[in-house]
């Protein structure tokens, strides 16, 4: 057989892939259940030098080079290998470390061994006695910390690589991969890698693996994320809290001027009224058509939700993606429930965050904030009122900005993606969804953008996983599906 790289090459056909990823599927959970026994919580560095050693001799094993990256903070995982007669490098992104655990709110005995469970009514229960390694069934979920964020796309490219290997199929473009050690905590130390190594992890495209796919489970493309900036508004009343019979109706109450302000953000419908908000948005009849195309369903979304109606700033859902969001996360006034009194607050507090998509900068969507308060009436202060300045102004917001990640899109229709739809498509007989940016945001956003290099997330496992909450799972068909998604890009040429 000729090598892959080659023009001679023979791509694999669906049926094939399929009879080779069954042979992978539980040799992949035994491998997933290894590697999710290692605590990987970032904040124990002793911990991630575990996970990095398992990861280095694992990528070792399939024929890569392997360096640790120092950095400022955790150290980076750096895979390599070269294909021959391969002009072009594709760089793919993963992470390590995870979310961290409280055991006693998982329905496991440890969240670092993984327990097989099937769906019994509403709940999953443990599978009893030896579960026979002969099949898989999709609807299986494999539970444990990390299982589907982000070690469990790991082993399915690993798998992956073995079959290409086991086939003689050499991937037709160098393979770098970039493991982050800390993507849970920001990826501090990612960030701070690309003044040492920005020549090491050059690529001509990068992947990012990370993320649930459609809740459809489909095989899914998406070409970019939002970014997230965010303020903190602060709205002040007497300089300490007033009896409410001694000064009602006389001390201005903060919370009311806080709600005031923020009704004068949105309309009933959600649409923000802030100037300027949605300045550079629109989407021509092509884009509309790839939005509407993806499969999601009104109704079911709003039963899980348990809303009986949607806010009105997109036709339908992954539009209203398309726009950024103005979100209230929380607020606070004096004291509620328990230990409440009738007072009238000293101050109001309410912290905001903007999804920002790539029309769309942090700052000046800050600065497009601030100017709004302002027109309000208020006077905006970078710091906490002095006594001068509250006698002296009768509204005043202390107003706290930052600008924070920046989002990315790459077109649908360049080269990469041109190139994974054919090779998901080629992979599966069917088209993928694709989703022209998700509502998330990941902190490799920064990183895309310094490296200048077009990238593509590709996520792998089930939305209904548990990310970062106890109970984490893994539905055995996504590993499926996510081991032939690997081994389709490996074994596809590039544009």
């Amino acid at each position: 057989m000729a090598l892959a790289g080659q023009a001679s090459a023979q791509k694999l056909s669906v049926a094939k892939m399929d009879a080779l990823v069954e042979k992978q599927l539980w040799p992949a959970i035994d491998e997933l259940s290894e590697y999710v026994s290692y605590p990987n919580d970032a904040v124990s560095a002793e911990d991630i030098a575990k996970n990095i050693a398992w990861t280095e001799k694992a990528f070792a094993k399939r024929g890569f080079q392997t360096t640790v990256l120092k950095t400022t903070s955790l150290p980076l995982v750096l895979a390599e290998r070269s294909s021959p007669k391969a002009t072009q490098t594709v760089l793919f992104y993963f992470h390590l470390d995870g979310q961290p655990v409280r055991p006693a709110e998982w329905n496991q005995k440890d969240p670092w061994v993984t327990v097989l469970k099937e769906k019994t009514g509403t709940t999953y229960k443990e599978l009893g006695g030896d579960v026979p390694k002969t099949t898989v069934n999709d609807e299986w979920r494999l539970f444990g910390r990390s299982t589907s964020d982000d070690k469990g796309p790991i082993i399915m490219m690993l798998k992956a690589l073995d079959i290409a290997q086991a086939e003689k199929q050499t991937p037709p473009f160098n393979v770098k991969i970039i493991i982050d050690t800390e993507e849970e905590k920001g990826s501090s130390g990612l960030k701070s890698a690309l003044d040492s190594y920005k020549e090491k992890l050059k690529a001509d495209y990068m992947i990012v693996m990370d993320g649930p796919m459609h809740s459809s489970n489909i095989p899914t493309l998406t070409f970019g994320c939002r970014g997230n900036a965010g303020f903190t508004m602060t709205t002040y009343g007497a300089i300490t809290q007033q009896h409410s019979g001694h000064f009602g109706n006389y001390s201005p109450n903060p919370a009311f001027r806080l709600a005031r302000l923020i009704t004068s953000m949105k309309d009933e419908q959600g649409r923000v009224l802030i100037p300027g908000f949605y300045d550079g948005i629109a989407f021509d009849e092509a884009t509309k058509k790839i939005m509407a195309a993806v499969p999601d369903n009104k109704q079911d979304i709003n039963k899980t939700l348990q809303i009986a109606d949607e806010e009105k700033v997109g036709a339908n859902y992954q539009e209203s993606l398309q726009y950024p969001s103005l979100n209230i996360r929380g607020m606070k006034a004096a004291v509620v429930g328990k230990g409440s009194g009738t007072i009238i607050p000293e101050e109001a507090v309410a912290s905001f965050d903007i999804r920002l998509v790539p029309e769309t900068d942090g700052k000046r969507m800050v600065d497009l904030v601030r100017k709004h308060i302002e027109k309000q009436g208020f006077t905006v202060l970078d710091h906490v009122p002095t006594t001068e300045e509250r006698l002296k102004y009768a509204q005043i917001v202390f107003f706290e900005g930052s600008p924070g990640t920046p989002a990315f899109r790459t077109d649908i229709n360049a080269p990469m993606g041109n190139w994974l739809r054919k090779a998901v498509t080629s992979g599966f007989g069917k088209d993928p969804v694709i989703i022209r940016i998700m509502g998330g945001t990941v902190p490799v956003v920064p990183f895309i953008q310094a490296l200048k290099v077009p990238a593509v997330i590709v996520p792998l496992v089930n939305m209904d996983n548990n990310q970062h909450s106890p109970n984490e799972n893994l539905r055995l068909g996504n590993l499926r599906t996510g081991i032939k998604t690997c081994l389709a890009i490996l074994t596809t040429a590039l544009p």
